[in-house]
């Protein structure tokens, strides 16, 4: 694993996060010779299509629900007024 000390991280901060982010590497930072931190490159959220389609597929459901059972002539910002006003 590579180190790099604070001064030099600051002269060539955009390089050493390229390496990072590009290659992969993992460099330690240090100050005065001890390791304060480490640069670790971030994995990707994992994608799950599936996943995705099935939330959107179920929030879709929900919301044709609503929409049947929803009063004729009220709308939503007079439902949510009404609400607050019996808390």
């Amino acid at each position: 694993m590579r180190s790099v000390g604070i001064r030099e991280l600051k002269a060539r901060a955009s390089q050493v996060i390229r390496d990072v982010r590009i290659h992969g590497a993992e460099v330690d930072i240090t100050h005065h010779g001890r390791v304060v931190a480490r640069l670790v490159p971030v994995a990707p959220p994992p994608r799950s299509s599936r996943r995705s389609a099935a939330v959107w597929s179920t929030i879709d459901r929900v919301a044709r629900e609503i929409s049947r059972r929803w009063p004729k002539g009220v709308s939503a910002t007079e439902a949510v007024r009404e609400g607050r006003r019996e808390l």
